[in-house]
C-alpha cells in the first residue's frame, strides 16, 4: 500500500504484445499498413498506462512515427511499452516495435512512438495519477527525456490553439 502513495515502479507498467501479421492488415503491395501498425502502438501503449494508472485511459497525443522496415503478410508484430513519466492526470507512453521473421528469427525495429494518455474517472473526467518511480539508469534517462517532450508539446499545442481557421478558409 505504501508503493501506491509513493507511486508505482517502471515495471509495474512494462507491457508486451505479439500479433501476426495477417493478410486482412496488408495494402497491395503486401506490407501491412501503417494505420494497423498505429492501432497496435495505440493499444500496446493503453495497456502500459492502464497498468500504472489502474483506471480507464484515453489516448490525448501521439508523436511522430517513421516506419523503417516494411512488415509483411506472416511476419510477427512485437511492441513493448512502459510508463516514462506522470504529470498530474497524464502521463507519456514509449512504444518500440520490432517486426520479426518467425521462419529466420531475425528481428528488426521498425517503429517507436511516445503517447500521452488520460486517466478517467468514474465521471468521465481526468483523474490523478501516482508517479512512476524509475528502477534503472534508463528510467531515470526515459523520465528526463519525456519531460523535454512534454514541454515541447504543450508549446505546440498551445501554439495549434492560437490560430483560428474559419470554415471557407479550410474549404479553399
Amino acid at each position: 500500500m505504501i508503493a501506491s502513495v509513493r507511486g508505482r515502479p517502471v515495471g509495474v507498467s512494462r507491457s508486451e504484445y505479439t500479433y501476426m501479421a495477417l493478410p486482412n492488415d496488408a495494402n497491395p503491395l503486401g506490407n501491412v499498413m501503417g494505420g494497423r501498425v498505429m492501432h497496435l502502438v495505440d493499444m500496446c501503449g493503453s495497456f502500459a498506462a492502464l497498468r500504472h494508472a489502474r483506471l480507464p485511459v484515453v489516448t490525448a497525443s501521439v508523436d511522430q512515427m517513421c516506419f523503417l522496415h516494411p512488415v509483411t503478410i506472416g511476419q510477427l508484430l512485437v511492441l513493448r511499452s512502459s510508463v516514462n513519466r506522470v504529470s498530474r492526470t497524464s502521463m507519456e507512453v514509449g512504444v518500440k516495435v520490432w517486426v520479426e521473421n518467425p521462419r529466420t528469427g531475425k528481428i528488426l525495429h521498425t517503429s517507436s512512438a511516445y503517447l500521452t494518455f488520460v486517466a478517467i474517472d468514474e465521471a468521465g473526467k481526468p483523474a490523478p495519477i501516482v508517479p512512476v518511480i524509475a528502477e534503472s539508469d534508463e528510467d531515470e534517462r526515459r523520465y528526463s527525456d519525456a519531460g523535454r517532450r512534454r514541454e515541447y508539446r504543450l508549446a505546440a499545442c498551445k501554439a495549434t490553439s492560437s490560430v483560428t481557421t474559419s470554415a471557407p478558409e479550410l474549404a479553399r
